[in-house]
């Protein structure tokens, strides 16, 4: 008996996968804001790096969930998460030498750079075990378009990317960012 999934079937799998993928990546920028305004705790340069690479995985989610999944936008997904892989590796390693303080609060016993680390690698995971499914697509790809639920989802993203873009702004100023930022240089320059 040949045990493979319909294409209706895998339509609805890498749908609702693009659709839940792009809601987990706003959830966690919305998580890295709640820190950064309600805590106080500003994003470092690699934590800013970071936060890219999670916008650029995204805008990959949003733009399958808007147009059909296309392998284009699985390699914008793959590269900005290779991206991001690298720079949460980096300062994960930076805050593991021995007399060195790790940066910013933990979340559930680990550093905000350790889950960026972890989530970069599970998207790489998911959107390759993705892939087996997506082979079996076929003509079945325009089912993965969003409607209403992936307008709200892609107006929730392009709201994160513009405010993090005003509040990096805020942050660093026109200049380099801080290694260990504590005040918005701007605000600082206005007043």
């Amino acid at each position: 008996m040949n045990q493979t999934l319909s294409p209706l079937m895998a339509a609805l799998i890498v749908r609702w996968f693009n659709m839940a993928s792009l809601l987990g990546v706003s959830l966690v920028l919305l998580i890295a804001f709640f820190y950064q305004f309600v805590m106080g705790e500003l994003p470092c340069p690699l934590c800013l790096l970071q936060r890219v690479a999670f916008i650029m995985v995204g805008i990959g989610f949003l733009m399958n969930v808007r147009f059909g999944s296309t392998f284009m936008h699985y390699g914008l997904i793959v590269v900005s998460a290779l991206a991001g892989t690298l720079s949460s590796g980096r300062q994960v390693l930076l805050h593991i030498v021995p007399g060195t303080d790790p940066y910013g609060s933990a979340l559930f016993g680990l550093h905000f750079y350790t889950w960026s680390f972890i989530s970069f690698m599970t998207i790489l995971l998911a959107v390759g075990l993705i892939f087996m499914v997506e082979n079996r697509v076929g003509d079945a790809r325009s089912a993965t378009a969003g409607g209403r639920l992936g307008l709200w989802a892609g107006a929730l993203l392009l709201a994160i990317v513009f405010v993090n873009m005003a509040s990096t702004f805020l942050e660093c100023g026109l200049g380099a960012c801080a290694d260990n930022p504590t005040v918005y240089q701007l605000l600082g320059w206005l007043s």
